[in-house]
């Protein structure tokens, strides 16, 4: 009974254990120096509405109150990783922490929440933000903007790919970010070719990448064909590389040889951003690659299937799926975990 007691209070949010397990919560400077580790997932356990609001950069966003909550997070936490977990205040998260440590997770909860962390002065973002480090000891900040468009900083430089100002109900302020040095786009469609935010985003030094066809609606442009390169930098290259569809009903949308996908290449990390492709045999040949974004929405991209087949011929060692509206692409860590593909679900709606 006083088990089953304790158990509804932790469910509540007013004690942290539970089956006799206590809930570690460390301050704002014991977790920001959690989150710097590589074994270490940072979990944001507010709704949706308050992680859009303000949120700590490369937190996964999976809400406490959902039904399928811990399955949820097992879908997408590998159990050898520490689960930094936070909320507004810390008591939902220190209850999630209660549910997600009988499946085996170590979980470390932020005291006082977000309000602590930003009463001490630390930023949060309303962006969500992977950091990576090249293999020559630069940093790479990939932004989750929405939908196609993807924001990447590098060692000073600016990167934009396929930016989009206004998409339904969700906007990006350009303004507000810095002019980009290199913005490349994929092809024409709307949804990835802007030329309100190219206009805001264009400086006296932005190289401006495309395909043929942008190159001749904007009226300017370095065109790459698929297989052509470009170096942009001493260590920034990029390799134009095929994007079409193979579904019967489907050829019309992306035809083969129009568009273009990109390998870019930072400092020897290999970046594969697929643009709109199925899962085609070209996929197989692009070699090594560290991180991919690969799209999933049919009838205009890929289905969750060809999604995991064209995971496995990239065989990227962190791969983003992007572009999937609606598709429930949920399921995708899991089943691409025995392939060893570290997949995070970022907010590409």
């Amino acid at each position: 009974m006083k088990n089953l007691f304790t158990c509804l209070l932790a469910a509540l949010g007013l004690t942290t254990s539970c089956s006799g397990q206590n809930v570690e919560s460390v301050d704002h400077e014991g977790f920001a120096e959690l989150i710097g580790k590589a074994d270490v997932v940072l979990l944001d356990v507010r709704t949706a509405e308050e992680f859009n609001a303000g949120h700590i950069a490369g937190a996964l966003n999976i809400d406490q109150s959902r039904a399928d909550f811990v399955d949820a997070v097992v879908a997408q936490v590998p159990m050898d990783k520490t689960i930094a977990v936070y909320c507004r205040s810390g008591r939902r998260s220190s209850s999630a922490a209660t549910r997600l440590m009988p499946r085996g997770y170590k979980c470390v909860n932020l005291s006082g929440g977000i309000i602590a962390w930003q009463q001490a002065g630390r930023a949060v973002t309303t962006h969500e933000v992977d950091v990576f480090t090249t293999p020559g000891g630069k940093t790479v900040k990939f932004y989750a903007l929405m939908h196609a468009s993807i924001r990447i900083e590098f060692d000073g430089k600016e990167i934009e790919i396929d930016p989009v100002t206004k998409l339904g109900e969700r906007t990006i302020d350009y303004a507000a970010m810095p002019k980009a040095d290199y913005l490349l786009v994929t092809h024409e469609h709307a949804d990835h070719f802007d030329r309100e935010a190219i206009a805001v985003l264009s400086g006296e030094k932005t190289r401006f990448v495309t395909n043929a066809r942008c190159a001749e609606l904007h009226g300017a442009g370095e065109v790459m064909a698929n297989g052509d390169t470009l170096r942009l930098a001493d260590d920034i290259m990029v390799v134009a590389v095929p994007a079409y569809n193979t579904t019967d009903g489907h050829l019309q949308f992306h035809p083969r040889g129009r568009d273009n996908g990109y390998v870019l290449t930072l400092d020897g990390l290999r970046i594969y951003i697929a643009g709109d492709t199925e899962d085609i045999p070209e996929m197989a040949t692009l070699g090594a690659i560290d991180i991919a974004f690969l799209p999933c929405n049919q009838p205009y991209t890929m289905t969750p299937d060809q999604l995991l087949r064209a995971a496995r011929m990239v065989k990227p060692r962190v791969l983003f799926p992007y572009h999937y509206s609606s598709t429930d692409v949920t399921a995708v860590p899991a089943a691409l975990r025995p392939d060893s593909i570290d997949v995070r679900i970022r907010h590409y709606e």
